[in-house]
């Protein structure tokens, strides 16, 4: 870890929850910082626009580059808001626990989540992550992106071939990687057989914008015992649905579900949900 980096930003998260502003000496104390190295940071966080000192008073305050970088993620909140109905129409439907997850770097973050209520369920967190290639949400949205194989590495911050494994399960290669996210381009939805958890296995499935561009995925979180081909094949229908339903809300103009992909390698052109 960067020390330096992490001092700063935890002074600027800091400095950002002091309505009236904080004074160099309030700083130091709080985080335990000598006074020089306090005001050190905070002279770097003014001279890079994170901060602004009161000529008045020289009191710091946070400035107004949190709320405006607030904004460009605010359409991960939208789009929780907005699908949220969807999810809990598939939950009460199949009684599973059921996740919204968006695709960053490598990994998946959960950015909604409803508990199954059966005796055994799966465990997750909402702003949880999970390595994409692991898990069927993750899955989902790597087959929607239909990526080459360099595209795939550099997706997954790979410098070759193998894949980090969190179980026996988990799938060892790029190359039986892409055959996984080929075969969940045909089916329509993707899969993970304890890929990531032991015990624990999943469906996924992408959902689309207007612009037909892969933006969020569905999925669901099913204990082995309860996800047998013909268990997960009925579980499916139920998902794609939901993600039929959710893309809509969307604005996705396609009328079906069944129309053939219209991808490129490398591209996120893509018309056939996953």
């Amino acid at each position: 870890m960067d020390s330096t980096l992490a001092k700063g930003l935890g002074v600027l998260e800091w400095l950002a929850r002091q309505g009236a502003g904080a004074r160099l000496g309030e700083v130091a104390q709080a985080l335990g910082l000598g006074g020089s190295n306090a005001h050190r940071t905070l002279q770097t966080l003014v001279q890079c626009g994170w901060a602004r000192q009161s000529p008045s008073d020289s009191r710091y305050f946070a400035s107004l580059k949190l709320f405006e970088l607030g904004g460009l993620v605010d359409g991960a909140v939208d789009l929780k808001d907005r699908l949220h109905p969807c999810l809990a129409d598939l939950a009460q439907a199949t009684g599973e626990t059921i996740h919204l997850a968006v695709l960053q770097g490598a990994d998946i973050v959960y950015l909604d989540k409803f508990d199954s209520p059966l005796p055994v369920a799966a465990y997750s967190r909402i702003g949880g992550r999970a390595s994409a290639h692991c898990v069927a949400s993750g899955k989902a949205l790597l087959a929607a992106l239909a990526l080459d194989d360099a595209a795939l590495r550099a997706q997954l911050g790979l410098d070759g071939d193998t894949l980090p494994a969190h179980t026996p399960h988990t799938l060892p290669t790029v190359q039986t990687l892409q055959t996984d996210l080929a075969a969940a381009r045909a089916r329509g939805w993707a899969s993970n057989a304890e890929e990531w958890r032991l015990g624990v296995c999943g469906l996924g499935a992408a959902v689309f914008n207007a612009r037909g561009q892969p933006v969020a995925a569905v999925g669901m979180s099913v204990p082995a015992m309860r996800c047998s081909a013909g268990q997960a094949s009925a579980l499916a229908v139920a998902l794609l649905q939901c993600a039929a339903q959710a893309s809509t809300s969307l604005g996705w103009p396609g009328d079906t579900f069944t129309d053939p992909p219209a991808a490129t390698s490398g591209t996120t052109r893509k018309r056939r949900p996953v």
